[in-house]
């Protein structure tokens, strides 16, 4: 998934009264007053604000430290019972594709957090950024489908290969400061994106079942993918991306670059070692007969339906989180160290896969399951901000460090990353396991459809609602998934109506014959 716009380098703070720059960490000469217990009395606010800006600094290190042990921890204690005996044929499989997901991911990672900045440093106003947001997510809402089809088709291979051209071309784009080239480029990676999120994971399910692996290992790959992909993989994006621009100064451009690199290397690792495979290649159908046949599968199976519910009400609470966070825990323009809260996060999705990776491995609980429970803990984690706007009284202070309601939605935040973690691996896995092999592609981006038009109207009206009332949004979205969830759990072990081939006989036959 791409990261939220990064929030533009934040202008000098400007204080009225210099007697009051203590209360920010920074020294200054103070005037000298006719009193001097005045002065002392200043001077020891000023400390007192000082040592409590301190406080909260360490408050960060002690949350990732934290969470860095926890997950040390999970790693280290598996037991038998939370590992899985495989073949060596398969870790040979199962290897190769995490490099290359992991370098597919690193492209993407290293995009996010520099897209704003670059554009503003174009020269760009806040509209026009975000109408070049609005173009990457209608592009992937309009294209992707299409190209979803055209992976089951023409090859799920071939559709990771164009993956990596038209992310590389999307990079190359953001040399130019010109409008129109740049939303040429926000195109490409909305298409980019669609395919990232649907040609990876339907290439590996198929060439998992054509090499004839146990179907139970399947879910050891997909929490390896998601632990290191989203996981360790964003945090290595997010360091490294700041050396570049940071510390070697190369720029806001660099992390494009490099992303281009990533793509190159992943894309000649696919050319060399992957081998192709398809959807449903038996007829030579047009893009309207596939999208029909999608349509079909998602009518007459419900367990696929709800899946797609589901997927979309979580997935657009996700990215709509991923644009509120940072207002969330600065309203009072608080200053917070953004790139280390993003680690922090990233460490709790590993966290999050490291539990899913031991909850699959066992039969019991099942994954229809658990994730009833994770869709109420979501929930339950984005109504902080509502509850803390009420009980707890906001700072008077503009600027300084994080405020103790701050302290607390960062504790709930963590949660709710964690809850992706479970997500991502869990929700591939139903997946793998509901939906027909011969349009996986095709029928993952018809899920897609609803997110993307969500987040553009989310984009389009950022403004227009309080924070509160998103978040409140977002919380009542995912405590419906869990409602969906229970269903799908009570449905989930009914055989399906009729299988693909059954359905597709039946659409052709109610078709009129061409004279």
């Amino acid at each position: 998934m791409m990261l939220a716009p990064s929030e533009p380098p934040t202008p000098p703070l400007q204080i009225e009264n210099p007697e009051d720059t203590s209360a920010f960490g920074f020294t200054t000469s103070y005037k000298i007053s006719a009193s001097s217990s005045t002065s002392k009395r200043d001077s020891l606010g000023g400390g007192v604000l000082v040592g409590l800006a301190e406080t909260m600094e360490f408050f960060y290190f002690v949350v990732f430290g934290a969470l860095g042990a926890v997950v040390a921890a999970l790693e280290l204690s598996k037991n038998n019972k939370d590992r899985i005996n495989t073949s060596p044929a398969f870790n040979s499989f199962k290897n190769n594709y995490l490099l290359v997901y992991s370098l597919m991911m690193a492209g993407d990672w290293l995009q996010g957090p520099y897209v704003y900045y670059l554009y503003s440093t174009y020269g760009f106003g806040k509209g026009e950024i975000g109408q070049l947001f609005i173009a990457g997510f209608g592009s992937s809402m309009l294209f992707g489908t299409i190209v979803g089809s055209l992976a089951d088709k023409q090859g799920r291979r071939r559709a990771c290969v164009t993956y990596c051209i038209t992310y590389i071309l999307s990079c190359i784009t953001k040399h130019s400061p010109q409008y129109k080239i740049l939303m040429i480029g926000r195109v490409l990676g909305g298409i980019a994106t669609s395919l990232l999120f649907s040609a990876f994971e339907s290439w590996l399910v198929a060439e998992h079942n054509k090499r004839g692996f146990e179907q139970q290992w399947l879910s050891l790959t997909f929490s390896k993918a998601i632990f290191l992909g989203n996981g360790l993989v964003a945090i290595l994006s997010g360091l490294f991306g700041n050396l570049l621009v940071d510390s070697l100064s190369l720029g806001p451009v660099a992390p494009f670059d490099a992303a281009a690199c990533f793509l190159a290397i992943g894309m000649a690792i696919i050319l060399s070692s992957w081998t192709e495979n398809f959807g449903d290649p038996s007829e030579n159908k047009d893009l309207l007969t596939q999208f029909k046949g999608a349509a079909v599968a998602i009518a007459s199976d419900e367990k696929i339906a709800l899946l797609g519910a589901i997927q979309s009400l979580f997935e657009g609470s996700m990215y709509t989180f991923v644009f509120l966070w940072t207002p969330a825990l600065s309203p009072n323009d608080e200053d917070i160290p953004h790139g280390f809260i993003f680690a922090t996060f990233m460490l709790a999705s590993m966290l999050g896969s490291s539990l899913a990776s031991r909850l699959m491995a066992r039969s019991s609980p099942r994954v229809e399951s658990y994730m009833q429970i994770v869709f109420v803990v979501s929930s339950a984690s984005l109504l902080l901000p509502i509850i803390t706007n009420f009980l707890v009284a906001p700072p008077e202070v503009k600027g300084g460090s994080i405020s103790f309601a701050g302290c607390l939605q960062l504790l709930g935040f963590c949660t709710f990353e964690a809850c992706v973690g479970i997500f991502w691996p869990s929700i591939m896995k139903m997946r793998s396991q509901y939906i027909p092999e011969e349009a996986r592609s095709t029928i993952m981006n018809f899920f897609r459809v609803p997110l993307n038009i969500f987040v553009c109207v989310v984009l389009y009206n950022v403004n227009a609602f309080p924070i509160t009332v998103m978040f409140g949004m977002c919380s009542i979205f995912l405590l419906v998934a869990s409602i969906l969830q229970r269903r799908l759990m009570a449905i989930s072990d009914k055989p399906k109506i009729e299988n693909w081939t059954a359905m597709k006989e039946r659409d052709t036959e109610s078709e009129p014959l061409n004279d």
